[in-house]
């Protein structure tokens, strides 16, 4: 990649890995479960997003993990976590919960109530292995996100991160990874800075609209950068970015609705 360009390629939502399992309804962005070999097996140190629609009464039972940061963002519904470290919590929007795997933890999670609950949860690749298990909470309401990006995970110890399990601020995780989070307003032009040690990023459109594994539809972002190629993102798409630290990305909605979008920085 040259250094004066940024580029975006598309990851369409038609392309993803998806399944319907009557109690749960998926999308693999990542080769996962049953959907392996795609060619997509992971970019810098993030690994999964699954976007997952849980029907009421049924979810994931116990199952373990160990040596990844998986983090759940909850879109819609309550999502209701256990694990073998001692944490009960119920997760509406606005939540974000992440688990620091490191040596292995179990945990299950189901959806709370009699409505389906819709997150993403997403994985990374911690930089040190055989961490201590460690569990955090954060929430951030709809007015905040409001037209702004706003850090909703970065790396421990960056400054603003705090290592509480409770607190305002970002979640912190174990890898050189930042998510951030917006609701976009039609007709609104949000613009993105590739910090230094960035190399990359991904950008993904929420399916806020409803489960739909044919055709993206619902909102729709334009992605552009300095090399004046644009591309049309709709709900469920994303893709992938390369950049230079400095390199400007453009995200606008040019759709007919409120567009929730996720930008991460990587290494």
């Amino acid at each position: 990649m040259s250094s004066n360009n940024l580029q975006i390629v598309p990851r369409l939502s038609v392309d993803r890995g998806n399944a319907d399992h009557g109690w749960l309804k998926t999308f693999h962005t990542f080769s996962f479960a049953s959907y392996q070999g795609s060619g997509h097996e992971k970019f810098g140190s993030l690994r999964v997003i699954n976007e997952d629609r849980v029907e009421p009464k049924t979810g994931f039972g116990t199952h373990s993990h160990r040596e990844f940061e998986i983090f759940s963002y909850i879109v819609n519904g309550e999502l209701q976590h256990n694990d073998s470290m001692g944490n009960v919590e119920v997760l509406k929007r606005g939540d974000i919960q992440l688990t620091s795997a490191g040596t292995g933890i179990s945990h299950s999670e189901k959806a709370h109530g009699d409505k389906q609950v819709h997150f993403l949860q997403i994985w990374s690749l911690p930089s040190i292995s055989k961490l201590t298990p460690t569990y955090f909470t954060r929430h951030f309401t709809d007015d905040e996100k409001k037209d702004k990006w706003v850090r909703v995970v970065a790396p421990a110890g960056a400054p603003g991160v705090s290592s509480k399990r409770e607190d305002s601020g970002p979640t912190p995780v174990q890898s050189p990874l930042t998510l951030y989070s917006t609701i976009l307003s039609p007709s609104t032009t949000l613009p993105h800075t590739f910090p230094a040690g960035s190399s990359k990023g991904y950008i993904h459109v929420i399916q806020t609209s409803g489960y739909n594994p044919k055709a993206a539809n619902g909102g729709a972002v334009k992605v552009s950068g300095g090399d004046g190629v644009e591309h049309v993102l709709r709900e469920g798409d994303g893709a992938y970015i390369s950049a230079a630290a400095g390199k400007e990305l453009n995200v606008e909605n040019v759709g007919d609705r409120n567009a929730e979008v996720l930008l991460f920085d990587l290494e």
